[in-house]
């Protein structure tokens, strides 16, 4: 049989589906199969590295099989880079292939995947086979493809298959159609006598870096775990320079980067356990199937598309995904139990027999036969309508796309409830929107060419002046914190350099993430710089608590200052009396909560004693952000600090209304008052920065109080924010660039910063982890 693979990938930055097609084309040829794989082909120049953000393809020979199709570009899709061509000339030369070469099947990969498959779909004249590889929930994206026709050009297709029950599910939800499943393949060698445990259990992570895969996850997990049992983890597919920014401590932890196949292979046949803490949006798997292969069990994200592979509790554990405590928990639990972790590598050996290449692509084949017999149209209209895209190809009835029940499994106990979860992103959007309705409508309402006056006869000296006092005041901010840590951290070298770095890093998160990233994200730059980060992180981050408390009787003085200089609130005045108290109350119930919720201990209700324990013990950590006011010398270079940045942010906010001309309307208590305002409405930011609703105060405050035009107020509000915004990126990006590390890497691992503690297990004697063979 005269086979064509399609893929819409680039063969030089080879994913799952690349892998694939490689092994199966091998499969059909050595089965005696004439086959031609279509493919993008990247060369490894400037170019090609510029068009996929730097990322060099892999140096791999063109089998005497592959018709280079052309570059690509690379694109992020479902939370990872499809490098997918951009240029006609491939398409030209793939027509040109389709139609000339007298293939018997034109078997498609990723049908759904622009352009490439698309255009085949339509100029290939031979039986058409397509897989569909991915696994997505989101409506968006898939519903811009049936806009753009995908529906229709999917009905050239005369057999869809689908890798995976997960990989059907998107395809019937979105594009309607029926769909066999047909596995990703794997080799199965022959495998020597089993596994001996060795000294330390030995875990595998093949995966890219990037927020899909789950790495800052199991590194959360392996800090905590190789606490207590002796562990060594071993990552393959991405290189140190993307995992380094990710960790705390890299002691027992080998990174290999990018690696041949047989590399990969040894790794896996000498690991004890595959890690693969996936988030989502994985439709198979292959490297489950490859570690089963290998006779080594896995422990994997309970997700849709591995729970198709792994069968729980049997060749692998599934735990729920994101959480690595249960993690940790899981891999601990296969050391002390060394009986179990053989026995499920034998049955993942058994179980690689399912997905080896000599069955898969024998119903590959079988696909291809039923394609090639599929009836032609006996009338007119069908023609047409095959013709057209609007009758199926396999003449069947239409079976339409429709609504489908998630497979994703149900929520674990004490998890975020997708419903909860979806009611917060739809409240987020909403503000969202109406922050954009609402500018939308003041520019209309004052006049952009008001606004434009506004800010064109604005000083630009005055407004550079406001923007190095704002930038000054982030430096003391860091000798403030730079006390605290002191305090906290007595045995550690704390530098004024490593508070400084910390909080420009942590200044440049807030301002450009809607999440409060920026805490997490500084605690973790200067925990990495204490010589001892797992032990550090969680104090440090602890001394954030003494910094937003200092914050918090900033805010009570602004609110003074406010309340004694502007009419804004008259007849509001206990309003704003409540708003400046409620801090001092705050900082009461910290003070005297913790010991009022002991009694929640004794309640005979689970959730009451759950609920109090956790507010008692998040009140603890709160008081115990105090401990540098039991030293007054460091205390004392705390508070005056911390006021002295705001005292410098009240000035930067009264310089930029000279800036304006705005002094002889609103002098310094405007000042104060605009700075209690946006700070009160900063605290759930609904867009980065708080855009919108920052501007909105800044209107509120000056135009109601001080009788400042609203063209003025609004100027002065988009010059304000563009200060902090500037300040956050002068600061912060040197800072990022000294560290070594990009804003995405700090991001992801600040997304996963909750300390993970593990608890003794009952099997380890007086605290002690116990070796394999103790256990």
């Amino acid at each position: 049989m005269r086979i064509a693979l399609v893929s819409p990938y680039s063969w030089t930055y080879p994913g799952g589906v690349t892998r694939h097609i490689e092994a199966l084309a091998e499969s059909f040829l050595s089965d005696g199969h004439d086959v031609r794989v279509l493919a993008p082909f990247d060369p490894d120049d400037r170019r090609t590295r510029f068009l996929h953000r730097g990322a060099a393809p892999q140096q791999r020979p063109m089998p005497d099989y592959l018709i280079p199709l052309g570059g690509t570009i690379g694109f992020n899709a479902n939370g990872a880079v499809s490098n997918l061509m951009a240029t006609p000339s491939g398409l030209i030369k793939m027509r040109t292939e389709l139609r000339t070469g007298g293939y018997d099947v034109v078997h498609l990969h990723e049908p759904v995947a622009p352009r490439l498959c698309w255009d085949a779909c339509v100029s290939a004249d031979a039986p058409l086979v397509g897989t569909f590889h991915a696994y997505s929930t989101n409506r968006f994206s898939n519903n811009v493809a049936n806009v753009l026709g995908a529906r229709r050009m999917l009905n050239h297709l005369h057999v869809r298959v689908a890798v995976s029950e997960a990989a059907a599910w998107t395809a019937q939800r979105f594009f309607g159609g029926r769909y066999r499943i047909i596995p990703n393949g794997v080799a199965v060698p022959d495998l020597g006598a089993p596994k001996q445990p060795g000294e330390k259990l030995r875990v595998a992570f093949v995966g890219q870096a990037v927020e899909r895969k789950g790495l800052p996850v199991l590194l959360r997990a392996f800090e905590a775990l190789r606490e207590h049992i002796p562990v060594e983890l071993t990552v393959v597919g991405a290189n140190r320079e993307e995992v380094e920014p990710l960790l705390l401590d890299d002691r027992d932890i080998t990174i290999l980067g990018r690696v041949d196949d047989d590399e990969k292979r040894r790794v896996l046949e000498r690991a004890d356990v595959l890690c693969a803490p996936s988030l989502g949006g994985e439709s198979f798997g292959m490297v489950l199937t490859e570690a089963f292969a290998a006779g080594t069990p896995v422990v994997a994200s309970d997700i849709a598309g591995y729970r198709d592979v792994v069968r729980d509790g049997l060749d692998g554990v599934l735990v729920p995904r994101g959480d690595a405590t249960a993690l940790a928990e899981t891999l601990r639990d296969l050391w002390l139990d060394p009986a179990r972790r053989a026995a499920m590598g034998v049955a993942a050996a058994a179980h690689a027999q399912r997905f080896a290449w000599p069955r898969v692509s024998q119903e590959v084949l079988g696909a291809y036969q039923d394609a090639i017999e599929t009836p032609s149209p006996r009338t007119t209209a069908e023609r047409i309508g095959v013709k057209l895209g609007t009758v199926p190809a396999d003449l069947q009835p239409k079976l339409k796309a429709r609504r489908l029940p998630s497979i994703e499994p149900p929520p674990v106990a004490g998890a975020r409830r997708p419903a909860l979860a979806l009611a917060r992103k739809v409240v987020m959007a909403l503000m969202a929107v109406a922050v954009v309705v609402g500018a939308v409508l003041a520019f209309q309402r004052i006049g952009v060419d008001k606004v434009g006056t506004a800010l064109l006869d604005s000083s630009p000296p005055w407004v550079l002046a406001g923007l190095g006092i704002m930038c000054a005041s982030m430096a003391v901010r860091a000798v403030a914190w730079e006390a605290i840590l002191k305090a906290a951290l007595p045995d550690a070298r704390v530098r004024l350099r490593d508070a400084m770095q910390g909080t420009f890093i942590g200044v440049l998160m807030s301002a450009t993430l809607p999440a409060r990233l920026g805490e997490p994200s500084r605690a973790l730059i200067v925990a990495r710089r204490t010589g001892r980060p797992r032990e550090h992180f969680p104090i440090v981050l602890g001394t954030i608590v003494s910094q937003t408390l200092l914050n918090i009787l900033a805010l009570v003085l602004l609110g003074i200052a406010t309340l004694s200089s502007v009419d804004v609130f008259s007849g509001h005045q206990n309003a704003l009396l409540v708003a400046t108290i409620a801090p001092l109350v705050l900082l009461a119930i910290v003070l005297i909560a913790p010991p009022l919720l002991s009694a929640g201990k004794h309640s005979r209700f689970a959730r009451l004693r759950e609920l109090t324990g956790r507010a008692r013990r998040a009140l603890g950590r709160v008081r115990d952000g105090l401990t540098v006011f039991r030293q007054p010398k460091l205390g004392a270079v705390a508070l005056f600090a911390q006021l002295g940045a705001w005292v410098l942010q009240w000035l930067s906010c009264y310089v930029l209304l000279v800036a304006f001309g705005l002094d002889d309307q609103a002098g310094l208590g405007a000042a104060a008052a605009v700075l209690f305002a946006v700070n009160v409405t900063a605290v759930l930011p609904a867009t980065p920065s708080n855009l919108g609703i920052f501007q909105a105060a800044c209107i509120f405050v000056l135009s109601s109080g001080y009788g400042v035009s609203h063209a003025d107020a609004l100027g002065y509000g988009i010059v304000l924010q563009a200060v902090e915004v500037a300040t956050a990126v002068l600061m912060g990006m040197p800072a990022l660039l000294k560290e070594g590390v990009s804003w995405k890497d700090v991001r992801l691992r600040a997304m996963q910063t909750s300390p993970v503690k593990l608890h003794p297990h009952p099997r380890q004697r007086h605290g002690t982890a116990q070796g394999g063979a103790e256990a």
